[in-house]
């Protein structure tokens, strides 16, 4: 991950944009979590790379992340939907049928593949860097208001 530290642990910062914190988890240069709870865990630091890429992100800043590493520890047929959504580029969206259309394994038309990819996008380990914002018709795994805030920030 372009600018982490290979320290494991907790990271988190306050965001007036999103009214909560902005909290990632990491495991060494791979992000394992990010999560928008009311107060960080104690034992956060504010100091990460990532924390000041996601802080200049949510003050206008366009940035894909594409570069920074995630753990993908989700089942094996939910990898490539996620794998799929960070495809989607900044200040664009994608409807649930699109994503599964992009998932070589998937068939658009089928219902239960259209519900594998909603479950996992509602199970998205790293939300903002797996932007299911992006998914226009989809659940998001951030909580609703900071879900609506991300598509504002991108004109979505």
């Amino acid at each position: 991950m372009a600018g982490a530290s290979d320290t494991a642990g907790i990271y988190a910062r306050e965001s007036d944009y999103l009214d909560c914190v902005v909290q990632v988890g990491v495991a060494g240069d791979r992000v394992i979590s990010v999560d928008f709870p009311a107060t960080a865990d104690a034992d956060a630091s504010p100091d990460h790379a990532l924390l000041d890429r996601i802080e200049a992100y949510l003050e206008g800043e366009a940035d894909d992340f594409a570069d920074v590493t995630v753990a993908l520890t989700v089942p094996t047929d939910r990898r490539g939907p996620l794998e799929a959504v960070r495809q989607i580029p900044y200040g664009e969206q994608a409807s649930v049928e699109q994503v599964a259309r992009m998932v070589p394994d998937l068939d658009p038309s089928d219902e239960a593949d259209l519900g594998l990819v909603r479950e996992a996008l509602a199970d998205n380990p790293a939300p903002l860097l797996i932007p299911d914002h992006r998914v226009r018709d989809g659940p998001s795994a951030a909580p609703p208001a900071v879900e609506q805030k991300l598509r504002a920030l991108e004109g979505l």
